[in-house]
C-alpha cells in the first residue's frame, strides 16, 4: 500500500463504538475536551469518522456533527464539521456555498474544478443535486458569464480524453501558439478547447513542444494574454495539468504567510487533501518554498484549529 500518498490512514484497531463513547464523555459536563476530539477525529479515515458518526447515532439517538456544533466554534467548529463531511459531499458543499448569496467565490469553483479527477467531477454533480437541490452546471452557467464560464461547463463535463494522441501534440502546440502569441489579440476558444478537453499526459508534452516553439511557458502566454477570473482557472488547469501536488504547495503558500491568512482556503486544502496526496503536496511545499508546510501552517495558525491542520499535514518534511 505504499503507493498511497494521504497523510490521513484509516486507523488500525478500530472500534466506532468505542470511539463514538470517547467523544460523548469528551462532551459531556461542564466544558469539552477538545483534545480528544481533535486528536480522534484527524486519526480516523473519513469512512470510519461516518462510521463513529453512525455509533453515535444509535447509542445517543441524535446527530453526531449537531452535537460537536453546539459543543465547538469558529474555525475550530468550522473544520470539524468539514472533517465529518464526506469528501464528494464537501466539494459539492463547497461549491453551493460559493454559489449562492451575494457575488460568487471564483477561487472555490477554480480549485475544485481544475483540480479533481473526472470520476470526481460526476460524482459531485450527482451528490449536488441530491443534497444542495439543483443542478450545478445550472447554478454555475446562473453565476458567471463569458469564456470563464465555458471553460467550467467544458470541465464539468468531466470527459477529458484519455491517454496520449502522439499525432497531435505538435498540431495543439501550434495552434495554442498561433492563437495567443502568434496574433493581435487572442483566439480563447482555441486555449479553452484544448486546456479544457485534453488529458494531463497529453497536456505536458504539449506545454513542452509550446516551449520550444515559443520559447516561452505557457504560463506566461496565458498571463500575457487574459486577465481576471479567466486567466486563474486557465492557469490552474496548466498548473493542474503538470502537477496537482505542486498545484495545491502553491495555493497553500498562497494561503499564509502574508497579511491575514486565508482560512478557509487553508482549511479546505487540508481537510481534502489529508487522504488524496498530501504527502507529495509536503514535498512539493519544501522543495518550492523551502520551509516545511507543517512549519510554516504552525507558524500562521493557532489554538485547537491549528493543532488539528497539524494532525492532518502529519510531519515536518
Amino acid at each position: 500500500l505504499d503507493s498511497y500518498r494521504g497523510s490521513v490512514k484509516d486507523f488500525v484497531n478500530f472500534n466506532a463504538k468505542q470511539d463514538a463513547e470517547l467523544l460523548h464523555k469528551a462532551m459531556k459536563g461542564i466544558g469539552t475536551d477538545e483534545d480528544t476530539i481533535l486528536m480522534l477525529l484527524t486519526s480516523r479515515s473519513n469512512n470510519q469518522r461516518q462510521e463513529i458518526k453512525a455509533a453515535y447515532k444509535k447509542a445517543h439517538g441524535k446527530d453526531l456533527v449537531s452535537a460537536l456544533k453546539s459543543e465547538l466554534g469558529g474555525l475550530f467548529e468550522t473544520l470539524v464539521v468539514a472533517l465529518m463531511t464526506p469528501p464528494i459531499s464537501y466539494d459539492a458543499s463547497q461549491l453551493h456555498k460559493a454559489l449562492k448569496g451575494a457575488g460568487t467565490d471564483d477561487d472555490v469553483l477554480i480549485e475544485i474544478l481544475a483540480s479533481r479527477t473526472c470520476a470526481q467531477i460526476k460524482d459531485i454533480i450527482k451528490v449536488y443535486k441530491k443534497e444542495c437541490g439543483g443542478k450545478l452546471e445550472k447554478d454555475i452557467t446562473g453565476d458567471t458569464s463569458g469564456h470563464f464560464q465555458k471553460l467550467l461547463v467544458i470541465l464539468l463535463q468531466g470527459s477529458r480524453d484519455e491517454g496520449v494522441d502522439e499525432d497531435r501534440i505538435e498540431k495543439d502546440a501550434k495552434e495554442l501558439f498561433a492563437a495567443g502569441e502568434g496574433k493581435v489579440g487572442t483566439d480563447v476558444e482555441k486555449f479553452i478547447n484544448i486546456l479544457g478537453n485534453r488529458s494531463h499526459e497529453h497536456l505536458r508534452l504539449v506545454f513542452d513542444a509550446y516551449k520550444n516553439l515559443s520559447g516561452n511557458d505557457i504560463e506566461d502566454s496565458i498571463e500575457g494574454e487574459t486577465t481576471g477570473n479567466l486567466e486563474n482557472l486557465m492557469l490552474a488547469v496548466v498548473k493542474c495539468a503538470k502537477s496537482v501536488p505542486a498545484y495545491f504547495a502553491e495555493s497553500l503558500n498562497g494561503s499564509m504567510r502574508r497579511a491575514g491568512t486565508d482560512d478557509q482556503t487553508l482549511m479546505r486544502i487540508m481537510v481534502s487533501r489529508s487522504e488524496t496526496d498530501m504527502l507529495d503536496i509536503r514535498a512539493c511545499f519544501k522543495k518550492m518554498y523551502g520551509a516545511s508546510l507543517y512549519n510554516t501552517i504552525q507558524d500562521d495558525t493557532a489554538g485547537d484549529y491549528g493543532k488539528a491542520l497539524l494532525y492532518l499535514c502529519g510531519g515536518k518534511d
